[in-house]
């Protein structure tokens, strides 16, 4: 579970101080950026991770396909949707084309609030992460698994306003919340909180395409500590998408999801993950 301290009322959360980041444990955020080419992660991460690669041999074209999927989907959303209010919980540590890059670099008044339940992504979001002077970048740290808690958060309620649409971005996390932990109170918890006009985007693994690898991947995170659970198309839908208008193309596997080029891309076996953007009515 995440370490929460609130930020007071008017305060940047670049205010907050991290610690207690565990380095004898692994962590998903820092796995991810293992897989991506990172530098920020410790062994017990990259033990974990090549135990997990010996399973899925493909899961960095899975992981690089979602962040790509990301880009496009923030995109989407700034340049044909016109929002500009983005929650991105689960953010991961930086990367590439991060969601307030994309976004403000189509409208320069996004404005983002980034949320992950490990220090050091905080840490280095605070370091790495500056947006334009037109919009707002703000981070707080806390678990997807209290909604509440990033809803109600100062930061979240002085960055956004929840009165105008806003974008929910649940991408490649919800596999970390295994049916035990209740994910569809968390997801319906986020999403009853948007206004009319919002849009919810999200990707999942899944063991469709190759059980034996998706599932043997799922065992190595479960043995080490972390949470994980692929599931099929339809638990994805069902668990996100119920109840809300899909955006074409619907549900794809994230690399045949709106392409930016008719080039050849991933298998489905490769990517093994799921991914859609729906608004609410």
């Amino acid at each position: 579970m995440s370490r929460y301290e609130p930020v007071p009322d008017g305060a940047d959360s670049s205010d907050q101080t991290t610690s207690g980041i565990d380095v004898n444990h692994p962590h998903a955020a820092r796995m991810y950026d293992y897989y991506l080419g990172g530098k920020d992660h410790f062994e017990a991460d990259r033990v974990t991770a090549e135990k997990a690669l010996q399973s899925w041999s493909a899961v960095r074209t899975g992981v690089r396909e979602n962040r790509a999927f990301l880009g496009r989907a923030v995109r989407y959303l700034a340049e044909e949707a016109g929002i500009r209010q983005f929650l991105d919980i689960g953010t991961g540590l930086p990367s590439a084309n991060n969601v307030h890059e994309v976004a403000q670099k189509a409208a320069p008044d996004s404005r983002v609030v980034y949320v992950d339940n490990d220090p050091i992504v905080l840490s280095h979001a605070k370091a790495l992460l500056t947006g334009t002077p037109e919009g707002r970048t703000a981070f707080i740290e806390a678990d997807l698994r209290e909604p509440e808690k990033i809803l109600t958060h100062p930061t979240t309620k002085d960055v956004l306003d929840f009165d105008q649409p806003l974008a929910l971005l649940l991408v490649a996390v919800l596999h970390f919340i295994p049916d035990r932990d209740d994910p569809r109170t968390v997801v319906r918890t986020l999403v009853d909180a948007l206004p009319s006009g919002s849009y919810v985007v999200s990707s999942h693994v899944t063991p469709e395409h190759d059980p034996e690898a998706v599932h043997g991947l799922e065992e190595s995170y479960c043995t080490a500590g972390v949470p994980a659970q692929a599931r099929p198309m339809e638990d994805f839908v069902q668990l996100v998408f119920d109840g809300l208008e899909l955006i074409d193309p619907g549900v794809e596997i994230v690399s045949d999801w709106r392409p930016e080029s008719s080039g050849p891309r991933p298998s489905a076996v490769e990517v093994s993950n799921y991914g859609g953007v729906a608004r609410k009515r």
